[in-house]
């Protein structure tokens, strides 16, 4: 009997914190948060990380951020933390083999030094495309222009900072 007028009395002062506004406050769209992170790939190879530098801060809903990493934020209490696993749909897409240029050299400048890695922008008919040089010969220059993430899976560690403006 006890443990029940003690659970009841729990469950009453548990519906009234709520009701006077003292339950936990969310993270909801719209509110302006502010979240340490690391990113990961599934084989553990870190990506990026907020740790040691300024947390990130965005407003959920406003596409800011990826669809996945937005939506773990979503319903986290300040302090929460947790990991996450976003599907490549989820975070930067499916890699697309038509975003993966092949060209002649004669399209580029002619000083142009060709690295791989370096960072090429083409233009076309009203269309400007980033893309990073994966392999070149004397006569052509393959260009990617997938996200550097595309395909990929990703895994977060999130810790929620702060609800820095609510909505």
């Amino acid at each position: 009997m006890l443990n029940r007028v003690l659970v009841s009395g729990i469950c009453v002062a548990i519906l009234l914190a709520g009701a006077l506004g003292c339950a936990p406050t969310v993270a909801k769209v719209n509110d302006i948060v502010s979240v340490e992170y690391t990113g990961e790939l599934v084989d553990g190879t870190q990506f990026d990380s907020s740790v040691g530098k300024d947390p990130l801060v965005f407003q959920i809903g406003q596409g800011k951020v990826v669809p996945g990493f937005e939506n773990a934020v979503l319903g986290m209490q300040v302090g929460e933390t947790k990991t996450v696993e976003i599907p490549s749909d989820d975070a930067y897409g499916d890699f697309q083999e038509d975003l993966v240029f092949h060209l002649p050299t004669s399209e580029f400048p002619p000083d142009t030094e060709f690295a791989l890695g370096a960072t090429v922008v083409l233009r076309g008919d009203n269309v400007t495309v980033r893309g990073i040089i994966t392999d070149f010969t004397d006569t052509t220059v393959t260009v990617d222009a997938n996200h550097p993430l595309a395909g990929e899976t990703l895994i977060f560690h999130l810790e929620l900072l702060e609800i820095v403006e609510p909505a």
